[in-house]
């Protein structure tokens, strides 16, 4: 080894440090364990104004949908879908009595969403979303974008119960 090699060694900038993948950055084709359960990522729905995605997992033949959300503190609702139907986006109530359980509102809103893989909406557009509690803490979920209704019910877990495995 020659002295310029060497010197070129020492004078050449280290290489930067990358940033670790987080539950916001993954995407189709990437693994997720949820609760134990191992998932593959087949799509996501996300939306940056709000610092949120809703990822589609898929395990054998059964689909659920991981809610993620940035904010102070990261927000973490695992949901699967359920049967229901509404006509009009703008006949959602404030209360709903769902299977002797009552759902009431906790939040409404509207954001631009973007798609990526195989997600229950087929473009991006604006997604009108209603989020309900129960007394009894049961999350219920409802989503409007293109026409088409989407109803969920789910559990919130801890952060440390998921854990993002790179795959693409």
């Amino acid at each position: 080894m020659s002295i310029w090699d060497r010197l070129k060694g020492i004078l050449r900038r280290p290489e930067p440090p990358t940033k670790p993948k987080t539950l916001l950055d993954c995407g189709p084709g990437d693994a997720l364990e949820v609760s134990l359960v191992m998932y593959e990522v087949i799509g996501k729905m996300s939306s940056s104004v709000r610092r949120e995605a809703v990822i589609t997992l898929k395990d054998g033949a059964a689909l659920k949908y991981l809610y993620i959300e940035q904010r102070e503190a990261s927000d973490c609702i695992l949901y699967e879908e359920i049967d229901g139907r509404l006509d009009q986006f703008h006949e959602v109530p404030a209360t709903i009595d769902l299977d002797d359980v009552t759902y009431h509102l906790e939040e409404e809103y509207t954001a631009w969403s973007t798609m990526s893989g195989r997600t229950p909406f087929t473009a991006a557009g604006d997604m009108h979303v209603w989020r309900f509690q129960s007394d009894d803490r049961r999350l219920l979920r409802i989503e409007w974008m293109q026409g088409r209704f989407m109803l969920y019910q789910g559990e919130r877990l801890l952060r440390s119960d998921v854990q993002l495995f790179g795959g693409s």
